[in-house]
């Protein structure tokens, strides 16, 4: 006995019935007299023909979105450092570690964060690549990918390898896991028309213009030893601030402030030195700038495991020595 009576219209009948009417090719009309004469088209089989080329083309909103998707979420390896510092032209991640106080204040805010790219929906569904301005935003990702990998610029004339130094301006590109376009992190002063959505403070943004609202300084983290620190390489993988030079104020993520994005639940980047009563950086400032681990190609430095907490152990300095 049949499920179902011969009149019940099952599975994927409208784009069946479309593929018969495009297939078929109706002869020349007899009453008309006249050869070869165009059949008639149906709203449906435009339609079909009109899918068909757009999925030939790519054009399809759902390839655009999987395209961008997959360069977005590419997985990125990151440069490894030989001697501990970091390097013009080193591809890394900026890490902004633990947030005791944001735990304190603002509970299950904890966790490692990294600076990433924040596309809202529209420009998801709309662009194909990357378009300037773009937002940038924290996440809870650490994994190198195509969003939240970077790469260090020399602005003032420094060589491809030649490591960064306390006090000297660099620039941060990234080109989001695609080939054709880099943008350039930046930020400008706060002004009515151009400021941070929740906080309301300094914007931090991408841009495709290299201009001095796009170059960035390296800090010592302790402030009372910065002077002697200045001009000194930068290490790698080591807690520092990250000042814009065109404002003076630092990278930072408030932590109190997000917003749903595509990819979920992400915390806002501005650019706002927060000081204690020591006028010292809060831990909001703190940046670690991550690089590869030698030994996997896929993971990072933060990922290795730490050496011993004690160091040489007595018995074994006693062998040594």
């Amino acid at each position: 006995m049949a499920a179902y009576r011969p009149g019940v219209l099952i599975g994927n009948w409208s784009e069946d019935a479309c593929l018969e009417e495009v297939a078929v090719e109706p002869g020349p009309s007899l009453l008309s007299g006249s050869r070869g004469a165009p059949p008639a088209s149906s709203p449906h089989g435009d339609r079909l023909r009109d899918f068909m080329r757009k999925r030939e083309r790519g054009e399809l909103l759902i390839q655009k979105i999987n395209k961008l998707q997959d360069n977005l979420l590419k997985k990125i390896q990151l440069s490894v450092s030989k001697d501990g510092f970091v390097h013009f032209g080193d591809t890394v991640m900026l890490l902004n570690p633990d947030n005791k106080s944001s735990v304190e204040n603002y509970p299950g805010v904890c966790g490692r964060l990294t600076l990433a790219i924040n596309l809202d929906e529209i420009s998801m569904y709309s662009a194909e690549s990357l378009q300037a301005p773009c937002g940038v935003s924290a996440v809870e990702s650490v994994d190198p990918m195509g969003r939240n990998t970077f790469c260090i610029l020399s602005v003032d004339g420094g060589a491809v390898g030649e490591p960064i130094k306390f006090g000297q301006n660099f620039g941060l590109g990234t080109t989001g896991g695609f080939s054709d376009k880099m943008l350039y992190l930046a930020s400008d002063h706060k002004s009515f028309m151009r400021f941070a959505k929740k906080s309301y403070l300094q914007q931090v943004f991408l841009t495709d213009e290299l201009s001095y609202l796009t170059c960035w300084q390296a800090t010592f983290l302790d402030p009372q030893l910065r002077l002697e620190h200045e001009g000194f390489p930068v290490p790698a993988n080591s807690k520092m601030i990250v000042t814009h030079c065109h404002t003076n104020r630092s990278l930072a993520v408030p932590r109190n402030f997000w917003t749903r994005s595509y990819f979920g639940k992400e915390y806002e980047v501005i650019c706002h030195t927060y000081l204690d009563s020591h006028k010292a950086e809060e831990d909001k400032n703190y940046w670690v700038i991550v690089t590869g681990n030698p030994s996997d190609e896929d993971g990072t430095m933060i990922d290795r495991p730490s050496p011993h907490p004690s160091g040489i152990r007595k018995n074994e300095f006693h062998e040594e020595t």
